[in-house]
């Protein structure tokens, strides 16, 4: 676990951080599309990811769910973090969005390390600041964007993010992670194809333009 770590995050930790990792650490792989974290559930670890990316998704109270960022390769989560700090229960559910790997952190490790290690309160700080601004990015795309816009850049953030340019998610599985409906979004990619931005083939969504 040791050398999964440093390949990860060497640039980021000094050694004796990541011995200390390596030795409370729990190592865990995840499938596409696993449930990794639930609302409500009690944080005990914190994850750092290894390799893959996984979802943060927020849901109202009606059930309806909307994403709020993609957590990559030597990301944490901020929402996780703060729920550490303040010993409370998850207010986002984590899906994967591809197979991966990850670090579960003991919850009690990480007020010692900040105090500790210069590289993991950097990192910490650095993990808020970061996922605020994407948390600030997906209010504006809300409140600025029309949904044209806010699809295209979906789809493109998607692609990205999995270091590709198809898409293989349905027409439904958009529309849950973007707060609408399944007819909206058919719409609107055909509108997004006419203007040559992607192109649809069977199963999956090629991105032409980004």
């Amino acid at each position: 676990m040791y050398q999964l770590l440093k390949e990860s995050y060497s640039y980021l930790f000094e050694d004796a951080l990541l011995e200390e990792i390596a030795k409370v650490g729990k190592y865990r792989t995840f499938a596409a599309d696993e449930i990794l974290m639930e609302i409500g559930e009690t944080i005990k670890f914190m994850p750092i990811l290894l390799n893959g990316a996984i979802k943060i998704m927020r849901e109202d109270e009606n059930g309806d769910e909307l994403l709020l960022y993609f957590l990559e390769r030597g990301d944490t989560c901020a929402m996780t973090l703060t729920c550490c700090l303040g010993n409370n229960k998850s207010k986002i559910q984590a899906i994967s969005e591809t197979a991966g790997e990850l670090i579960m952190i003991p919850i009690e490790k990480m007020e010692e390390w900040i105090v500790k290690y210069k590289s993991w309160r950097n990192f910490v700080f650095e993990s808020y600041n970061t996922r605020l601004m994407e948390m600030l990015e997906a209010i504006d795309t809300l409140a600025f964007m029309k949904m044209d816009e806010r699809l295209y850049k979906f789809l493109t953030d998607k692609a990205k993010v999995l270091g590709t340019t198809e898409i293989t998610n349905t027409h439904q599985e958009i529309a849950t992670e973007m707060h609408t409906s399944r007819v909206v979004i058919s719409r609107l990619l055909k509108t997004l194809e006419q203007e040559g931005k992607i192109k649809m083939n069977r199963n999956k969504i090629e991105i032409l333009q980004f």
